[in-house]
């Protein structure tokens, strides 16, 4: 294994950058409930190993409201994100291309890692 691959830390390694995911990261949290900025930034630093900054993750956020897949409602100080219709929709065509795209990296991955395996 590279030494470039912190699994204890879950960051990234320095390879990959995984930036350009975050729209689509969002999109698909919040296929699973809706969430306010701070809860989404500590989902996403628990699957990506690093949290976003408040000038990453509300840019994003607004670019996705301002495309009509996101709309937010104020909950006491905290505003809260939730998908709209188009959002669903989007979620579901973003995760087909990222499956079309990217799902044999996957399937051959796992398969080299079960022919890795020794009982």
């Amino acid at each position: 294994m590279s030494e470039d691959c912190c699994e204890s830390t879950k960051a990234p390694p320095s390879c990959c950058d995984m930036r350009g995911l975050l729209s689509f990261s969002i999109l698909w949290l919040l296929t699973k409930r809706d969430m306010y900025g701070q809860e989404l930034a500590n989902e996403l630093a628990q699957r990506r190993g690093t949290r976003p900054n408040p000038g990453t993750l509300y840019p994003a956020l607004a670019e996705l409201e301002k495309r009509g897949n996101v709309e937010t409602r104020r909950e006491g100080r905290k505003k809260t994100y939730s998908l709209t219709e188009q959002g669903r929709e989007s979620a579901r065509v973003s995760c087909e291309y990222f499956c079309r795209a990217y799902g044999e990296i996957f399937q051959e991955y796992g398969s080299e890692q079960k022919a890795n395996v020794v009982p």
